[in-house]
């Protein structure tokens, strides 16, 4: 079995039951990595393996923190043997760092898991800032817009969110300049960020 296969299998068993709209969330945000492979060359399989596992802390069986970015890739590194880009991607999505700072789980966050190559963390916060609840494409802005009005104006996810507006903004832009420049040209130019090794 494949490192794409074997993600979806684990997400769907973890998710698809208790948390469907969260599963149907998850398999929009693995298609979305699916179609980045023109840009992303080799890293498109481990893109879509960490698109599949990203929300998986949601699970309740996995549910130790109550920060799902760190409980999923906790359980991917210590009971899934998963490899270190896929434990990195999983708790460093979307800007994670700034609602583990809500949480005061920064330390942990940071400490257990080193950030993924910026151009693999840029790629899965596109897909998943761009993947509504159910699983359909939306704008980033309509999805941020979804966040805050899904939690509210207090809630530490929400400000969280405000946080981390810059970063996914940043990601989604360079993600987009990538794909319509491979469309403008026709060549698939691999995503690289020499600085960001």
């Amino acid at each position: 079995m494949g490192h794409v296969e074997w993600a979806r299998d684990l997400a769907e068993r973890l998710l698809a039951k208790p948390l469907s709209r969260r599963w149907a969330h998850t398999q929009g945000v693995a298609a979305r990595a699916a179609s980045l492979a023109p840009i992303l060359g080799d890293d498109s399989d481990t893109l879509t393996a960490a698109a599949y596992l990203h929300d998986i802390g949601y699970s309740p069986e996995l549910v130790d923190t109550g920060f799902h970015p760190l409980d999923g890739a906790r359980y991917l590194r210590d009971i899934a043997g998963a490899d270190e880009t896929l434990c990195r991607l999983v708790a460093h999505h979307s800007c994670a760092v700034n609602e583990a700072t809500e949480r005061d789980l920064y330390d942990a966050l940071t400490k257990e898991f080193l950030p993924e190559r910026r151009e693999l963390a840029d790629a899965l916060t596109y897909c998943d800032m761009t993947t509504g609840p159910d699983g359909r494409h939306l704008d980033v802005l309509d999805r941020l817009a979804e966040i805050h009005s899904r939690y509210g104006p207090g809630h530490l996810v929400s400000r969280s969110i405000t946080a981390s507006t810059p970063c996914i903004l940043t990601a989604v832009r360079s993600i987009e300049t990538a794909l319509a420049d491979v469309r403008e040209t026709g060549s698939a130019e691999v995503v690289a960020d020499p600085q960001s090794h």
